[in-house]
């Protein structure tokens, strides 16, 4: 199997994922372009999987390596930032969509039973002052705030969505958007389970769940006192009904469907799940979970497992994204181009993986880590020829 290069990854997007459409017509709202918008697209694309997060750092990785880029002439960041500021996000959300659904039209997640999607919110890109009507005030400084949605608990973790929301909104109201707006785009029989923190444990997001045919594995927490009450009350003085082995330690659970819902709820029962995790160093999770998935569908280990993958949105999403492809960096600060920067880091986070996990693991060799991937597509940066991105 060869090697990553610039020019194999973009073959790769155009012709295994299909996106050459999107380079052409992403929703360019320029009115006299002068660069066309596929080499700046697939520029911002490819800086990000190089964990490049800064216009600057783009503007200077085209000048070095524009063969690399398919550049046919160099630009500035100010290229970039007018780009952006006029760059339809509906594009980019297009393209994820499409990317996800290719992804599962090729078995990209036939190693699990099931596809889950996870919704949490978070943070990203500090400034000294206000300079957009995204801007939340955060102690001294100012921030953004944002729900995401990824698939989790396939063996591919892909975060492709998001939705900012202003001063004045919170993120419920971010969230209850950004689901709808991503059901309706992947369909309904995408995903198996929605999976949610206990923020969201509420009836109004509940049963926009429902309605749109996800059932909920939503964490119980305080914040429902008579339900997680009622479920210490009657789990943590009784044997485990299940115990098994788990990544070196071992797993207790607790499972009842018979509880009763509070007012709001139009659920008849709800079912509770407690797990007890003690992990190899011995440090124990102990957490409780609601569903409206019953028994005789989905046994407790596997509901466990469902759980579970909450974590994922944020280690594998957030952590991933900010930490690697630069989310928490605002290269040019106005309101579409920070919605476009982070769509397009989950692009690049999905690109990236597709071809590193799925693409490039064809055959019995191990597949490449995150870090040794990136080192093998910037050394052979130098190595990559010139192509038509027209």
């Amino acid at each position: 199997m060869k090697g990553p290069t610039p020019s194999r990854l973009y073959k790769y997007f155009v012709r295994r994922l299909r996106l050459g459409g999107y380079l052409e017509e992403p929703g360019d709202g320029r009115s006299l372009p002068q660069i066309p918008a596929s080499s700046l697209l697939w520029a911002l694309i490819l800086a990000r999987v190089l964990r490049v997060a800064s216009f600057h750092g783009v503007e200077r990785l085209g000048q070095a390596r524009p063969g690399a880029l398919g550049l046919e002439r160099p630009f500035g960041d100010d290229a970039l930032a007018y780009f952006t500021e006029r760059l339809d996000p509906e594009g980019t959300r297009r393209a994820l969509v499409s990317l996800l659904r290719r992804a599962k039209r090729n078995k990209a997640f036939d190693g699990s039973a099931r596809i889950g999607l996870a919704v949490d919110g978070s943070g990203a890109g500090r400034s000294q002052k206000r300079t957009c009507r995204l801007c939340h005030a955060q102690g001294k400084g100012h921030g953004h705030r944002f729900a995401a949605i990824s698939v989790v608990g396939a063996g591919l973790d892909l975060p492709f969505d998001v939705e900012f929301y202003a001063p004045g909104e919170n993120e419920l109201t971010a969230a209850k958007r950004l689901l709808e707006r991503a059901v309706r785009n992947l369909g309904p029989r995408f995903a198996d389970y929605l999976v949610v923190d206990g923020l969201y444990a509420g009836s109004p997001f509940l049963h926009l769940a429902e309605d749109l045919g996800l059932p909920v594995v939503a964490a119980l927490k305080a914040n429902l006192p008579e339900l997680y009450q009622a479920a210490r009350r009657r789990f943590e003085n009784t044997r485990p009904h299940a115990r098994f082995e788990h990544n070196g330690g071992h797993v207790e659970l607790w499972d009842a469907d018979d509880f009763i819902a509070w007012h709001e709820l139009r659920w008849p029962r709800v079912r509770v799940l407690r797990y007890r995790h003690v992990r190899p160093d011995g440090q124990v999770f102990d957490a409780y979970w609601l569903t409206n998935l019953p028994t005789r569908r989905i046994g407790p280990r596997a509901l466990f497992l469902m759980a579970k993958s909450r974590w994922a949105i944020e280690n594998q999403g957030f952590n991933d994204a900010k930490n690697r492809y630069g989310l928490g960096h605002i290269p040019h600060h106005h309101p579409t181009s920070v919605v476009v920067d982070a769509l397009l880091t989950f692009l690049a986070m999905g690109l990236e993986r597709l071809y590193r996990l799925r693409y490039l693991r064809r055959g019995t060799h191990p597949p490449y880590s995150a870090m040794h991937f990136h080192v093998l597509l910037w050394l052979n940066l130098g190595d990559s020829e010139p192509y038509d991105t027209s």
